[in-house]
C-alpha cells in the first residue's frame, strides 16, 4: 500500500464531511456549494497524489492493484463510508518492444506505439511491402486477399471538436482497422495516431479482434510519422517496412473496482452514482484519463456532503480496466445491477471546463432539469437539447434504463494528449479543475436531494 500524505486536506475535512451528519442542519443553497467548490484543493491532491505516488495504471497489473490500495486509504482518508475494492479477473495485454522502421526507399526510423491486444512479432520482426489507403473506407474497399504478405497504413486524419464527436468517427480506424486489414491478407497495420497533436509521440489504445479475423501486429504512427511516411509514399517508390511489436497476454490477473459511499437518510429513495476509472494506459501517468475523473467525483462528493444531510446515498465509482473494453463497468453491473440506481453519471473526458449539461431523464422530470441548470448557468454551462448517453463505466446501467446527467467538458485539446506519453500532471489545469469540481457538487447535491422519483418506480 503506498503512503498517502494525511496534511492539509484531511485535516480540514474529516472531522465534517460524512456521517454522524448534523440532524437539525438546513441544506446549503446550490449557491454556497458551487462558490466553495471553486476553491476545491481535494480533486487536486488527489490527481496529484496518485500521478506521483502510484503513477500508470495498466488493467489487471500490480501497478492498478496498488491505485486501488492508495484509492481505499485516501477514500477513507476523506471521510467516505463503505470504502472496499471488489476484486474480479481478466485477460492481461501487455506491451513488449515497439520499432519500425522504412528500409526502403529512404530509410529512418519511425515513432509507433503498439494498439491494446496487437499480435507480437518475432523478436526480429517483420520486414514487407507497404500498402498505402488514405482512409479506413478505402481499406474496405480493397479486395480480398489484396493485402497477402503487405503491411497495411491507413493514414486517416482526426480534427479536433469541442464535444469530441470526431473520435466516434475517426476512431474506428483504430477499432476496426486491424480486423480489416487481417481478413484481407495482411501481416500487420499501422495506424495514422486517433489524435489531433503534432508532437512526436504515438497514441495507443484499445483494439478487439472481429470474429474470424486472426490477430495480426498492431501499432498507430505517431502523427508526424504518418504524415512522413504519406510523403514517402507520394514520391512514387516502392516502400518497405521493418517493424517490430512484441507483446504478451496473460489470462486471469487480478483487476478491480473501488467503492465508496455517502449515505443518504432515504433508502427507498435509490442512490445516484458518479463513476470514473482507475486505470489507465502505459504511456504516461493517465492524469487526464482518468485520475482527473476520479479527483473530480471524490472532491464533489466531499462538497456535497459538508453541504448538509443528502436524502439519497452518493456512491462513487472508481472502476478498474476500462481501457481495455469496461470490465469494470460490466463486473459492477453484474454485482450491483440489481440495487436501487435513482441516476448516474461519469467523469471520462479530462479536467478543462464544463461547457454544456445534457440529461436522459423520466418523463415528469422536467423542472429537476430546471433547476440543476439554472445552477450550473453561473459556472458558464449551458443545457443542449442532446440526450444524455453517460460513458463506458456506467454503460451497462444506462442501458438497462437507469437516468443519466452528463456534464460535457471541453475536449478541444483532449486528444493532443489522450493515450500517449503526455498525459501527465501538468497537463491539468487547476482552476479548470475546479470548475468541474463546483459543477459536479451542484449535481450530486441537487440529485441526491431532490423529491422527483427519478428512476425509482
Amino acid at each position: 500500500m503506498q503512503k498517502i500524505r494525511s496534511g492539509t486536506v484531511a485535516a480540514l475535512l474529516l472531522g465534517s464531511i460524512l456521517s454522524p451528519f448534523p440532524a437539525a442542519a438546513a441544506p446549503s443553497s446550490s449557491e454556497t456549494i458551487r462558490e466553495a467548490a471553486l476553491q476545491d484543493i481535494v480533486a487536486w491532491d488527489f490527481v496529484e497524489g496518485l500521478t506521483t505516488e502510484v503513477g500508470a495504471r495498466p488493467a489487471g497489473t500490480p501497478q492498478e492493484a496498488r491505485a486501488r490500495d492508495w484509492t481505499v486509504a485516501k477514500l477513507k482518508s476523506l471521510g467516505f463510508a463503505n470504502v472496499r475494492a471488489e476484486p474480479y479477473k481478466m485477460p492481461v495485454w501487455l506491451r513488449g518492444r515497439d520499432e519500425a522502421r522504412v528500409v526502403a526507399p529512404f530509410p529512418q526510423r519511425l515513432v509507433l506505439a503498439a494498439l491494446g491486444n496487437s499480435a507480437s512479432t518475432s523478436e526480429k520482426g517483420i520486414e514487407a511491402e507497404l500498402a498505402y489507403f488514405p482512409t479506413l473506407a478505402a481499406l474496405e474497399a480493397a479486395p480480398d486477399g489484396s493485402l497477402k504478405g503487405k503491411i497495411a497504413f491507413v493514414s486517416h486524419a482526426m480534427s479536433a471538436t469541442q464535444d469530441g464527436s470526431s473520435y466516434g468517427y475517426f476512431g474506428a480506424t483504430r477499432r476496426q482497422g486491424p480486423s480489416i486489414a487481417s481478413k484481407k491478407g495482411a501481416v500487420a497495420i499501422l495506424i495514422r495516431s486517433i489524435g489531433t497533436d503534432h508532437h512526436r509521440q504515438a497514441h495507443s489504445g484499445i483494439q478487439m479482434w472481429a470474429d474470424g479475423a486472426k490477430p495480426i501486429p498492431a501499432a498507430a504512427l505517431s502523427i508526424p510519422d504518418a504524415d512522413q511516411l504519406t510523403r514517402i509514399i507520394a514520391r512514387g517508390h516502392p516502400v518497405r517496412l521493418q517493424v517490430t511489436l512484441t507483446s504478451r497476454l496473460l489470462k486471469d490477473q487480478p483487476s478491480g473496482n473501488v467503492i465508496a459511499e455517502i449515505p443518504g437518510n432515504d433508502p427507498a429513495a435509490g442512490l445516484v452514482m458518479a463513476a470514473c476509472h482507475l486505470d489507465s494506459w502505459d504511456q504516461g501517468t493517465g492524469a487526464i484519463d482518468d485520475a482527473s475523473g476520479c479527483g473530480i467525483i471524490a472532491a464533489a462528493a466531499v462538497h456535497a456532503a459538508k453541504a448538509g444531510p443528502l436524502r439519497r446515498t452518493i456512491r462513487i465509482l472508481m472502476a478498474g480496466a476500462e481501457e481495455v473494453g469496461g470490465d469494470g463497468g460490466r463486473a459492477y453491473f453484474t454485482a450491483h445491477g440489481a440495487e436501487l440506481h435513482a441516476l448516474v453519471m461519469e467523469s471520462d473526458f479530462g479536467a478543462d471546463r464544463v461547457w454544456r449539461v445534457d440529461y436522459k431523464l423520466p418523463a415528469g422530470h422536467e423542472a429537476l432539469a430546471a433547476r440543476l441548470s439554472a445552477a450550473l448557468a453561473p459556472l458558464g454551462i449551458a443545457r443542449s437539447h442532446v440526450a444524455a448517453g453517460g460513458g463506458s463505466d456506467i454503460e451497462p446501467l444506462v442501458k438497462a434504463g437507469i437516468p443519466v446527467i452528463d456534464l460535457q467538458q471541453d475536449g478541444t485539446r483532449y486528444f493532443d494528449i489522450h493515450h500517449t506519453p503526455d498525459d501527465t500532471l501538468d497537463k491539468v489545469d487547476r482552476v479548470q479543475l475546479q470548475q468541474n469540481v463546483s459543477a459536479w457538487a451542484v449535481a450530486l447535491f441537487e440529485t441526491a436531494n431532490a423529491q422527483e422519483s427519478l428512476g425509482i418506480k
